[in-house]
Parts: C-alpha cells; sequence; structure tokens
C-alpha cells in the first residue's frame, strides 16, 4: 500500500499530530475528568437501553411493522450504536488517546461519526416518511417493502462512506498544516464537508417540515385549529431538539475550520459540544414514543412485566391492561385530513 497507509501503523504519529494542533498535551486522568467520562459513559448507557427497549417494541408486534415504525426502528438502531461508539470514544480517550496507532484513532473516530451521522440520515428518512404520508404521494406502491429497505441501506451506506473518507485517505497525515484543532488527524476540508453535508440535510428537513405545515393548512378550516397546534407542538418538538443539539457542535466545527492552528482555545474544549449532541441519541426515543400512546405502551412492557415479578408471566398474554391497543383514528391529522385509517399513522398525536 506504501506512501500514506505505511503510516496507518505508525505508533508516533498521533503524538505528533497532537503536539502540533495543541498548546498543551493535558492528559493526565484528574478526578474531574474520571467524573465527566463516568456521567458520558452512564449517559451512553442510558441511550443504549431506550433505543434498544423501542427495537424490541417495534420488532416483537405486527403492528409496528409500517413504513413509519420501520423507519423509527432505524433511527433506534442508529441512536443506540451512537451510544455504544461513544462509549468507546470515551474509554479511548485521555491518556490512551496517545498510544493509539492512526488507524485505531480513526476507527475510534469514524465510529463515532459514522453512528451519529446515520442518525441524522434517519431523521431524514422519517420526514420524507411523514411527508410522504400527509401528502398522499404514491411512492411505495406494491413494492413498499423493497423501497422501504433500500431507503434505510442508503443511509446506512452514505454513513459508512461519510465516516471512512479519512481511513480511506482524506487526512493530514502528510500535510500538518492542513490538519483540524478538534480532531488532529483529520484534514480541515473533511470537516467543512461534513458540516455542509449536515447542514443540507438539516435545511431539508425543515423543507419537508413547511411543506407538511401547508398542506395541512391547505387542506380544511377546521385542521387549522387544534389539530393543526397538534401537529406543530410536535414539529417544533423535534426539530428544536435537532438544532439545539447539533448547533453548537456545527459551530465549533466551522470555528475549526477559520482558525489558524493554536489560535482559538475553545476548540480545546470540543469534546463537551459533541457530548451535548449525543443527547439528540438519548431524547429521539422519547419524543417518538411520547407522541404514540401504543409505542409507548409497548416499550414500558418489559419494565412492568420486570417490577410485577415471575407471576405475571405466567399468565398468558398478561392483564388486559397491558395488551397493546389497535390503532384507532383518532389521530387529529387524519380526522382533518379525513385519511383513512393507516399503521402509518399513530394513535394521539401524529408521529413526524
Amino acid at each position: 500500500m506504501g506512501g500514506l497507509y505505511s503510516e496507518y501503523l505508525n505508533p508516533e504519529k498521533v503524538l505528533e499530530h497532537y503536539n502540533y494542533t495543541k498548546e498543551t498535551l493535558d492528559m493526565q486522568e484528574t478526578s474531574s475528568r474520571k467524573v465527566a467520562s463516568a456521567f458520558i459513559i452512564l449517559l451512553c448507557c442510558a441511550i443504549v437501553v431506550e433505543n434498544l427497549l423501542v427495537l424490541i417494541a417495534v420488532a416483537r408486534n405486527s403492528k409496528f411493522h409500517s413504513a413509519m415504525y420501520l423507519f423509527l426502528g432505524n433511527l433506534a438502531a442508529s441512536d443506540l450504536l451512537a451510544g455504544v461508539a461513544f462509549v468507546a470514544n470515551t474509554l479511548l480517550s485521555g491518556p490512551v488517546t496517545l498510544s493509539l496507532t492512526p488507524l485505531q484513532w480513526f476507527a475510534r473516530e469514524g465510529s463515532a461519526f459514522i453512528t451519529l451521522s446515520a442518525s441524522v440520515f434517519s431523521l431524514l428518512a422519517i420526514a420524507i416518511e411523514r411527508h410522504v404520508a400527509i401528502a398522499k404521494v404514491k411512492l411505495y406502491g406494491s413494492d413498499k417493502s423493497c423501497r422501504m429497505l433500500m431507503l434505510i441501506g442508503a443511509s446506512w451506506l452514505m454513513s459508512l462512506i461519510l465516516g471512512g473518507l479519512p481511513i480511506l485517505g482524506w487526512n493530514c497525515l502528510d500535510h500538518l498544516e492542513a490538519c483540524s484543532t478538534v480532531l488532529p488527524l483529520y484534514a480541515k476540508h473533511y470537516v467543512l464537508f461534513v458540516v455542509t453535508i449536515f447542514s443540507v440535510i438539516l435545511l431539508a428537513i425543515v423543507a419537508l417540515y413547511v411543506r407538511i405545515y401547508c398542506v395541512v393548512r391547505s387542506s380544511h378550516a377546521d385542521v387549522a385549529g387544534p389539530q393543526t397546534l397538534a401537529l406543530l407542538k410536535t414539529v417544533t418538538i423535534v426539530l428544536g431538539v435537532f438544532i439545539i443539539c447539533w448547533l453548537p457542535a456545527f459551530s465549533i466545527l466551522l470555528l475549526d475550520f477559520t482558525c489558524p492552528v493554536r489560535a482559538c482555545p475553545v476548540l480545546y474544549k470540543a469534546h463537551y459540544f459533541f457530548a451535548f449532541a449525543t443527547l439528540n441519541s438519548l431524547l429521539n426515543p422519547v419524543i417518538y414514543t411520547w407522541c404514540s400512546r401504543d409505542l409507548r405502551r409497548e416499550v414500558l412492557r418489559p419494565l412492568q412485566c420486570w417490577r410485577r415479578g415471575r407471576g405475571v408471566t405466567g399468565r398468558r398474554g398478561g392483564t388486559p391492561g397491558h395488551r397493546l391497543l389497535p390503532l384507532r383514528s383518532s389521530s387529529s391529522l387524519e380526522r382533518g385530513l379525513h385519511m383513512p385509517t393507516s399503521p402509518t399513522f399513530l394513535e394521539g398525536n401524529t408521529v413526524v
């Protein structure tokens, strides 16, 4: 492989890049750093558990095997893997960083980039599905399962490509002056490329939800009342959490691109911004399950069974109060648009 790739196993390269981009190499395992690492790991464990519960709920109940729920399951899977990747990233940070080879460093950072970008692509896929359902676009047809799987597969393929570009050669191993301060082995232009991609995705999601809002407003007069407010509530939560969680990380990466080396001390605190962005993976399952009474009931079922003990499991089907109720056409948006009952629409508020 020669040249660039021969440096991937050089244990001195990471130290060289960190010495160039950092003013001081404060890698000591202090008590405050241990507390922060423990908190992040606990946070990621919560991400894994809640997204695992969503995956179990979607997989075990055939009522959740429709387009919306499959995309929701894909979002939960990407968020779950994001939690796992961030745990690994945390454990391999600090003093361990300088003992890594470039290949190991790329694997550490690339896994986090892949899973976090997969979460963003999943949010985009859900926005597309909501637009398709509400605007009555005949996108799926008879081969809808194949098309849904292709969309999910494409989101993961794009995530793998996006996160794998540095290990494929788009890095700064031979060009120290082109290195990022936040991610010392990544090229600044790659960082700018990633920020641009995520910004475009954010704009696309906003445009799709604006389109959904316009369709609702232009349908019938009765939709412009409580029904519209219910839709706006969900959309505001989804977009608000997305922007709040990701905007600081985008900002620090843009600053990284524009700042000369060692000129912006705030870049040395970038790990706090990325940790804050991970909250998106924690909050996504809360948002979507809270807006669906049936999914929330199914997600909480394992916890309720655990609390009641083995005696409950002996009764076939459990108590009537814990059975999954059929999805009724009680969605405010569904009534407003006079759409036929579909498993794509959830009881209570419509999930977007």
